[in-house]
């Protein structure tokens, strides 16, 4: 079950980063606005209380979904362009690197460093 879970949030993952991103900015806005203007709040009287909470939970969400998309982004173009190269002692030098980065990648990555593999005779 756990499998099916991490690879399901693997294949999505640069969805659920920016979804997680978004939400967090909005909960980030609905819980500053008390703090700047009053008059602007769209939490009910009886939940500006709640302000700070969803300030924070709205902050971590958003530095979450943040960290999840450059992370996502930064390998992403790391293999991409570690895979461009038709030199094999190029791919040698960086095979471990890019094998256990291909693991958090979706997998189309996975299959893109086998096929370079096969092409330049890499176990």
């Amino acid at each position: 079950m756990a499998g099916k879970i991490s690879n399901f949030f693997r294949e999505t993952q640069f969805v659920f980063s920016i979804i997680l991103t978004i939400i967090g900015f909005i909960v980030l806005y609905i819980g500053i606005i008390p703090y700047l203007n009053e008059e602007l709040s769209i939490l009910p009287e009886e939940y500006s209380a709640w302000g700070f909470y969803l300030l924070v939970i709205g902050f971590i969400a958003f530095i979450a979904g943040v960290w999840y998309l450059y992370s996502f982004l930064k390998n992403k173009k790391f293999v991409l362009d570690e895979l461009k190269t038709n030199k094999r002692s190029e791919l040698l030098t960086r095979h471990a690197e890019l094998k256990s980065t291909v693991k958090y990648l979706p997998s189309k990555y996975q299959k893109m460093l086998k096929d370079k593999e096969k092409e330049l005779k890499i176990r």
